[in-house]
């Protein structure tokens, strides 16, 4: 087994080994990643923070051995906080990174970083704060980013920032935690989840105070939340079904 880490920005992570395949995920600066099959440009990689599988071109990775990706996954997560924030590495070049990125690895990549960084679990009232740090961010099927992202990579980074760790996939999501009867029952920072009409779930979103959530779409925006689903105060239409409110924390 071989593995790796990001060491760049942002690294789009596709259903195939192919510049034109689907986007399904992003691996973010300083993410660590079993190498699971390569090819001749492409390698497939298992994300060690939610074990989500896709294939990325093998020249954006770095290939570490088996005990610093031990080390570094058993470490408490410590992550950009500031929006863009930039890493100098040892020949004093600057590369950008974004909310959210991991730091654990950078005496391993020899990089310097005097940005602001947050690590360790944080009380469940601060979930809502985080997610206002992506308001506005423009939806993007496979984002994890304040420059595109989708709804479940958003609740996922939000519970990250805050020291907890959601699967990737809204579908995911939906298994963890504690099942809620009513809207009455939830408090800020519980997740909603939202069905199609087949019953698959296919969205998520982070409820806030009264009746109100934050949510990912066609960009990060605050919506009422009532019995029958989310009510988009744009369009004034009802836009997805509520199925369940789960407490993770």
């Amino acid at each position: 087994m071989q593995y790796g880490i990001c060491n760049l920005s942002i690294v789009p992570l596709r259903i195939e080994p192919a510049d034109a395949s689907e986007l399904v995920s992003q691996v973010l600066y300083g993410d660590v990643f079993k190498i699971l099959e390569q090819r001749k440009n492409w390698s497939k990689i298992r994300l060690a923070f939610d074990k989500y599988e896709g294939w990325i071109d093998t020249k954006q990775l770095i290939e570490i051995t088996e005990d610093q990706y031990n080390q570094l996954h058993k470490e408490t997560p410590k992550l950009s906080i500031d929006l863009v924030e930039f890493i100098e590495d040892n020949t004093q070049q600057l590369h950008p990174i974004l909310l959210g990125s991991s730091l654990n690895g950078l005496d391993l990549l020899n990089h310097k970083h005097d940005g602001s960084i947050v690590e360790g679990k944080k009380a469940k009232e601060n979930i809502v704060k985080s997610a206002f740090l992506y308001l506005n961010a423009p939806y993007l099927w496979g984002g994890k980013t304040p420059f595109g992202i989708d709804c479940s990579g958003f609740t996922q980074m939000v519970y990250k920032l805050n020291g907890y760790k959601l699967l990737r996939d809204a579908s995911q999501q939906a298994t963890q935690g504690e099942p809620l009867s009513f809207i009455e029952e939830s408090e800020p920072g519980d997740l909603a989840f939202f069905d199609n009409n087949e019953g698959i779930i296919t969205h998520v979103g982070i409820i806030m105070s009264d009746n109100y959530i934050i949510h990912a779409n066609g960009k990060v925006r605050i919506d009422r939340l009532d019995h029958s689903g989310i009510y988009n105060v744009d369009r004034k239409i009802h836009t997805h079904k509520l199925r369940v409110i789960k407490k993770v924390i």
